[in-house]
């Protein structure tokens, strides 16, 4: 194969991270947004050592898998990968993608493992408490869109108002915000989104978070400080012309209030399924393209909302960690429960006092699901906005015995005096700081979790354990993101005793 030619294969397996792996002849190639069985027609973008990396042009013939696509964008929109497929077919394919990279990982490892297969989401559609929307338009100088980024692309964003892995009121919202903004009426209406190459703009982000037990929702519009309309930056009283719509003078603080009484004319009349808890404001200067807050303003109610899981409720703020799958959370979290399973206790009365580390915490839900068979749970977090929820969330249930740190893992395992008994390891999607894991195996713990959100990320990490005295002893896949090539792991890793008289 040469760079630039066009090829048509069958797509034979897909490997994590949505690879899909196919031959030309002798030679292999990758190609991504493809699903096993598919007939792809594809250019060579890179040839190395026999492998090359390929573009896909068109899907010839579709997988004998495929069903259908309940997604008008699916394959337009970037947010979902396997939309089209079966999802007992989905979990199959997941579930190979994780064996394969722990197969390798483990090739090495004299003792044998345990790989207990992967764990379905109770919820299929639907499921996700958390998204954020993006303004922006699919073509250029085209109408106002708002919703995900068109797959491969950096600017153009794709109108998804009938998404299937979040509710109708994520989809009532979604479409209710759009049609608000994009108004037709004078010149002066026509609202700006921002422009991420000119950093030119209003409108950036659309935060909607709803509780899947208590119904609560939280919307926060994610704005810069520049005028909504153009011209230099204004404050929340700057006139900005006559508005047709208003039909008097229009200013920021007027757009803003029509933004939250029109989402809350969604509830009062009886659309939504949920209750709004609070309407946020917040104003985003970086050029990032993330949803960060220079200054949040309440618009409606209140900064957080309450959730349930496993019998405890939490506080969530506006950017606090929390599972995006609640219903698939608690399956997690249960399993993650049951390979730590119980401490034990060194007291002649068999109460707990057995020292935990949560490390790498969030709002401190497994720390605080592990406070009933432990002395104490210590949590650490970067996250200090995570931190104080996590406090508050240990105060509301009752649980005395837990303590929520903020601060880096690398930096705060020096402070810390005490010794673990147990550590769990819930790092983000990039792992654990290399120089933190020599740190974390110091203390010579008899058992280790590790709850991985990127198996990639995970299996680098599993490489330094084996090589510091540790052995995994079994391993689960769970599927907390229906349709996307995500998937999490949850590995159990044993200290090894050397026998008497080995070095």
């Amino acid at each position: 194969m040469k760079k630039g030619q066009v090829y048509e294969a069958i797509v034979e397996r897909v490997d994590y991270p949505g690879k899909g792996i196919a031959h030309v002849g002798e030679d292999t190639v990758i190609i991504k947004n493809c699903l096993p069985g598919q007939k792809i027609r594809f250019r060579v973008k890179k040839v190395r050592n026999g492998k090359a990396e390929g573009l896909l042009l068109e899907v010839v013939e579709s997988s004998p898998q495929e069903t259908g696509q309940p997604c008008s964008r699916f394959g337009v929109c970037g947010g979902c990968n396997y939309l089209s497929l079966p999802y007992g077919e989905q979990l199959k394919m997941k579930e190979g993608q994780m064996k394969r990279l722990l197969d390798q990982c483990l090739s090495g490892q004299e003792e044998s493992w345990v790989w207990e297969g992967i764990k379905g989401s109770p919820v299929e559609y639907e499921y996700r408490n958390k998204m954020e929307f993006s303004f922006g338009d699919e073509v250029k100088d085209g109408p106002l869109a708002l919703g995900m980024h068109r797959r491969g692309s950096f600017y153009d964003v794709v109108t998804v108002e009938d998404c299937r892995i979040v509710d109708e009121d994520y989809r009532l919202i979604l479409r209710a915000v759009r049609e608000y903004f994009a108004r037709e009426g004078s010149p002066e209406w026509k609202v700006r989104y921002f422009h991420r190459l000119r950093h030119e703009g209003y409108l950036r982000h659309l935060l909607v978070r709803k509780a899947s037990r208590t119904g609560e929702i939280l919307v926060a519009l994610v704005t810069t400080s520049q005028s909504p309309w153009g011209g230099a930056v204004c404050d929340s009283r700057q006139q900005a012309g006559e508005c047709a719509a208003f039909g008097e003078e229009m200013t920021e603080e007027r757009l803003l209030k029509g933004f939250s009484d029109g989402l809350l004319a969604l509830e009062k009349d009886g659309r939504l399924k949920g209750r709004f808890a609070g309407i946020l404001h917040i104003v985003n200067d970086s050029l990032a393209d993330a949803v960060i807050s220079d200054r949040t303003e309440v618009l409606y109610g209140r900064e957080y909302f309450y959730e349930e899981l496993l019998g405890l409720t939490f506080k969530i703020s506006t950017f606090s960690f929390f599972q995006t799958n609640s219903f698939g959370a608690e399956i997690l979290y249960e399993t993650a429960r049951e390979y730590i399973g119980n401490p034990g206790s060194g007291r002649e009365d068999g109460k707990p006092d057995k020292v935990v580390f949560d490390l790498y915490s969030g709002t401190g839900t497994i720390a605080q699901l592990m406070a009933p068979v432990a002395g104490r749970v210590i949590g650490v977090e970067i996250v200090e906005e995570a931190v104080l929820a996590a406090r508050r969330n240990a105060e509301e249930n009752g649980l005395k015995n837990c303590e929520f740190i903020a601060g880096d893992v690398l930096k705060v395992l020096d402070q810390v005096e005490e010794k673990p008994d147990l550590i769990i390891l819930d790092p983000p999607r990039d792992g654990i700081h290399p120089k933190a894991l020599p740190k974390i195996m110091a203390y010579g713990v008899e058992r280790i979790v590790y709850i991985s959100c990127k198996p990639t990320s995970l299996v680098r990490d599993l490489d330094m354990f084996l090589g510091g005295g540790y052995r995994v002893e079994k391993a689960v896949a769970v599927d907390q993101f229906p349709w996307t090539a995500n998937c999490e792991v949850i590995v159990l890793l044993t200290r090894i005793h050397k026998r008497s008289g080995e070095l």
